[in-house]
């Protein structure tokens, strides 16, 4: 197991990302970061703290759960439901970033789309991720990555978060 990415590593591609999604939307008042359970939720979190902090008012920011939109929800064991909060602006009209913790097969995003057509039309729909690791299944692209971390698909990346693992780091794990 080694670490890819430092608590120092991870904080420095939450700003860049920030800056990059502020730059790449001309109005700031339009935009929605919606992160997907669990780690998602918690970067979304912190990049819209970011963003507050430049642009002085606050981002709406919610979560989406991704399950019941899932392509193997027969292929893997039960798993608990988590909430979906949409901010009160909703997302009719207006730039929603999806963000999540890693990109690798696009599974998970087809998902969160899917899931995110039953809530409301968006104007555009972005994609952050923290790490884009590559063996795409599907044609889907992130917007803003944090670390491009190229892995053999017998390795996994799992990232790790104070707000549930004590710690923040992003390693590689050997299967």
């Amino acid at each position: 197991m080694s670490v890819a990415m430092s608590a120092q590593d991870i904080s420095r591609a939450l700003i860049r990302i920030s800056h990059e999604i502020l730059e790449a939307n001309s109005d700031a008042t339009k935009i929605t970061l919606l992160g997907i359970p669990t780690r998602g939720a918690h970067l979304a979190q912190r990049i819209a703290t970011i963003m507050a902090g430049i642009t002085g008012h606050d981002i709406p920011v919610g979560m989406l759960d991704i399950t019941l939109h899932r392509d193997d929800l027969r292929l893997r064991p039960p798993r608990a439901i988590m909430p979906t909060n949409i901010p009160v602006e909703g997302i009719n009209g207006r730039d929603v970033v999806l963000i999540d913790d890693v990109l690798f097969s696009g599974r998970t995003i087809r998902a969160a789309l899917d899931a995110l057509g039953e809530i409301g039309r968006p104007r555009t729909v972005q994609l952050a991720v923290l790490v884009d690791r590559g063996h795409r299944e599907l044609p889907i692209r992130a917007d803003y990555v944090g670390k491009n971390l190229p892995t053999s698909t017998v390795q996994s990346v799992k990232v790790q978060l104070t707000e549930i693992d004590s710690v923040d780091e992003v390693l590689i794990e050997d299967n």
